[in-house]
Order: structure tokens, then sequence, then C-alpha cells
């Protein structure tokens, strides 16, 4: 992601540098689930959930290049609200850039719609934000 985005944080001042960082990180102790899909014993993806305003919050969801386009991104997806959906969460949150065309299409299509930046994120001029109510 660094590599991706690296022009669009070009010319920060440190302090504007840790606003972004600081918007982006995770902290472990905040993680309410964490989901990992293996392809044999090879961890190829990863996703997580953490609390927000009464919703939970995707954070890292990853697919690792060489296991891409085989429905693991969905299934990361499906159960991460099959988690929120057992703990009474019916709306899941999440954030993402605007230069991920495939992560963008994957929310869509599975019914998240975009919502206005939240904070942190409003640090960021390439956020975009979603969100699902599950059902």
């Amino acid at each position: 992601m660094g590599a991706l985005y690296a022009s669009s944080t070009d010319g920060f001042s440190p302090e504007r540098s840790a606003a972004v960082s600081a918007a982006l990180a995770v902290r472990p102790e905040h993680v309410v689930a964490t989901v990992l899909a293996f392809d044999g014993d090879k961890a190829v993806g990863h996703a997580a959930l953490r609390p927000f305003d009464g919703a939970l919050e995707v954070k890292k969801v990853f697919v690792t290049a060489e296991a891409r386009g085989r429905g693991i991104s969905r299934a990361l997806m499906r159960e991460l609200e099959v988690i929120a959906s057992e703990r009474n969460i019916t709306r899941l949150v999440l954030q993402t850039g605007d230069r991920q065309p495939e992560a963008i299409g994957l929310y869509e299509a599975i019914g998240y719609r975009q919502i206005p930046v939240y904070e942190p994120y409003t640090v960021l001029a390439v956020a975009l934000c979603y969100d699902k109510v599950l059902h």
C-alpha cells in the first residue's frame, strides 16, 4: 500500500504524515476478531474487525497475489459478517482508498454503499468509506 499511495503523501509535513500514520494504525488490543484464509498450511488471506461507534469496522483485508481471483476476499468478508451477526452487530463500516478499484468493486458487489469519510480518515484525501447494514 505504501508504494500505491506514495505520491498522495509526497510533500506532507511531518505532522500531517504522523496524522496519516495514526489514522491507518490498527492497535492489536482493539481488534475483536481476526479471520485467516488458508491454502493447505499457508495463510493466503486476512481480515479483522474492531469496534466503531456501535458498529464494527473492517480492517486489513488482504489476499496474497497468488491467491487472488479465487473468491477468498468474498469469503473473508462473509465470515466477518457472520461474526458481527453473532455479536448482534447490525452494521459494518470500512475505509479503503481510491487507488484500489478491485477492493471498491468487491465491496460494492457485496452490498456496501459509499458513505461520507469518517474520522480518523478525514486526513486522507484518497479515502473512501463504506457501510453495510446486516440483516
